[in-house]
């Protein structure tokens, strides 16, 4: 089915969809939040109380998965509820454009009536491409479109719809707001725009923190200046803005900094009742960064979990998630196995509009909301092709891989290399490697990596897309 006659067919079905209004949805993303970096999954130096009371009072998942182990390419997962195998991105330059053909969870639930607002970090396409945006079904868009520019919390300009917006300083120079502040002010227009107007709305709330640089505005930095113990300064090697003395406090005051934005978001849908019809998200798109940057396993970011952003040890695609709806999910703790791909079905039934047919994710309302059958999926899959970007093809290799089938974690962490097999029933930290010890279920987990994929497209951006 092209993408034409699926919008016409989807708009078709949400013509007779029910009387009863669908709820609204806020899907809320940290970049770079590691599986123990709040205090409702175990947190010990960093208050999270906002995000804690949302994860009390809805359902707190603890194996839930991104959908991949870097930015982008876990991104598109999440757009096109396809896995790594099969989704448009899979390199992380950042201007790698989602294609025309692509069909988003914004143009699906735009077939339902939905306005649909994205705020903060892209990384799907650059402008004057097919991949941004308000060319991938959002009627509203305000932040940064490629990636790499939102490493800087204080950017020289950035996007309005397809409207640059400079810093009053000039481009090159720095805002004098805060990346983050300034697209959750965004956020809560549009919000509270779209609750009076009583329409429903996707507001998709990718924030940029706490990805690197390191840096929080002044006076929350304040607020944590002497709680957190320093070991040394941390030097950022791509020179961002200034060496930052502070690291720990730092990291810490952005992820308090975001825990404040929920819990203005939250206050505002009770301000404009409609907290009991908002289902509420909130994740992280990947693993931790903080082996990267050096804290010393201080905040012990991957809480139980192996490994970090980059690799697909648990630690690099597990995502502390959680799902809030008043009065309609009952709180408590889910052991139910999903990953990004499912997130455009869900939202898809959600709304009441139909979800493409040509995807990997399945739908995990049973699961949300206590009704049903709850389908599984036979496995989940991840990958990551070293990609060449001079030449914008990929080599001619295995790729890194990791397959989750019930208890059973298999993972090629260097391409080309072998399949390392973990229990995670009884090894949740993957130090036993048993590959030795069962090689019929390496023989499945091999044929698993070689089914699951098809050859990635040339994954290549604009040539000018540093100066832009």
């Amino acid at each position: 089915m092209n993408r034409r006659t699926f919008l016409s067919a989807a708009w078709a079905a949400a013509a007779q969809a029910q009387s009863t209004p669908p709820p609204n949805i806020l899907f809320i993303m940290a970049d770079d939040l590691g599986y123990g970096d709040l205090g409702c999954y175990g947190q010990k130096h960093i208050p999270t109380p906002h995000i804690d009371k949302l994860a009390a009072g809805g359902l707190r998942f603890t194996d839930a998965y991104a959908g991949c182990t870097v930015c982008a390419p876990s991104r598109s997962v999440l757009m096109t509820g396809k896995h790594m195998g099969h989704t448009s991105i899979r390199a992380n330059s950042g201007g790698v454009p989602l294609l025309p053909e692509d069909v988003t969870v914004a143009e699906v639930l735009r077939t339902a009536g939905y306005k649909t607002g994205c705020f903060g970090k892209w990384g799907l396409g650059d402008n004057d491409t097919t991949g941004i945006p308000t060319k991938q079904g959002f009627d509203t868009f305000y932040g940064v479109l490629h990636q790499v520019h939102a490493h800087y919390h204080y950017p020289g300009y950035l996007f309005a719809g397809e409207n640059m917006e400079e810093s009053p300083r000039g481009v090159g120079k720095t805002f004098t707001q805060y990346t983050n502040d300034a697209v959750v002010s965004m956020a809560e227009g549009f919000l509270r725009q779209h609750a009076r107007q009583k329409s429903p709305f996707f507001c998709y709330l990718p924030l940029t923190i706490p990805h690197l640089e390191l840096l929080a505005p002044r006076e929350k930095m304040e607020q944590f200046d002497g709680k957190i113990t320093e070991d040394g300064p941390y030097i950022d090697p791509r020179n961002h803005y200034a060496n930052q003395l502070k690291p720990r406090t730092a990291y810490a005051a952005m992820i308090s900094r975001m825990d404040d934005y929920v819990g203005r978001l939250m206050e505002l849908l009770e301000k404009e009742k409609v907290a009991d019809n908002t289902i509420v998200f909130f994740c992280s798109d990947n693993g931790s960064a903080t082996p990267i940057w050096n804290d010393g396993g201080y905040f012990n970011s991957s809480g139980p979990l192996r490994g970090h952003k980059t690799t697909f040890y648990e630690g690099g695609i597990r995502t502390p998630m959680i799902v809030h709806w008043k009065g309609r999910i009952k709180p408590g703790v889910s052991a139910y196995p999903w990953m990004f791909q499912d997130v455009l079905p869900t939202l898809a039934e959600l709304a009441r509009a139909t979800p493409p047919k040509d995807i990997d994710g399945l739908s995990i309302v049973p699961t949300l909301l206590g009704t049903g059958k709850q389908a599984q999926h036979e496995y989940l899959y991840w990958e990551l092709p070293r990609h060449y970007p001079i030449s914008g093809t990929f080599a001619e290799e295995t790729p890194r891989q990791a397959v989750r089938q019930g208890k059973w974690k298999a993972v090629r962490e260097v391409a080309n290399g072998p399949l390392e097999l973990y229990d995670l029933s009884n090894d949740l930290g993957e130090r036993k490697n048993v590959a030795a010890q069962n090689p019929g279920v390496v023989a499945k987990m091999e044929a698993i990596c070689k089914s699951a994929r098809v050859t990635p497209r040339k994954q290549t951006q604009p040539d000018n897309w540093q100066w832009k």
